[in-house]
């Protein structure tokens, strides 16, 4: 399941504050702009309907939490991605990514390590 934007905020910082309050989540995403504590209360449990987060009582909170993990998200996305912007071409999304961006000597010798661990050859 895809979730929208403002879902993948709620998780973000799910996935980085651990199991949270409505009122928890609300003030770290406030931090960035004004969010509604009731919009933030009604996507949550919107997401909570879509099997995107875990409710439980405790006292008179309820706590969420994450259902879905972020590495599991972030690839999903990702292949959503390379497959409508660069015709499923994880090749063109690189050259793309490097040829608006300076990389760092540290970041490409990252990606050689990298490309050199995916070569069937060398492992």
């Amino acid at each position: 399941m895809k979730p929208t934007e403002s879902e993948l905020e709620i998780l973000q910082v799910l996935w980085a504050k651990g199991p949270s309050t409505v009122r928890q989540v609300n003030e770290q995403l406030s931090q960035g702009r004004e969010v509604g504590y009731t919009t933030t209360l009604k996507l949550m449990q919107i997401m909570h309907e879509k099997g995107l987060l875990s409710r439980t009582e405790e006292g008179r909170y309820h706590i969420y939490q994450a259902l879905i993990g972020e590495e599991e998200t972030q690839q999903h996305l990702l292949d959503r991605f390379v497959d409508t912007a660069f015709r499923g071409s994880a090749m063109k999304l690189v050259m793309q990514a490097l040829g608006t961006s300076k990389a760092t000597p540290q970041e490409l010798a990252e990606l050689q390590r990298l490309i050199h661990n995916l070569n069937p050859e060398n492992n």
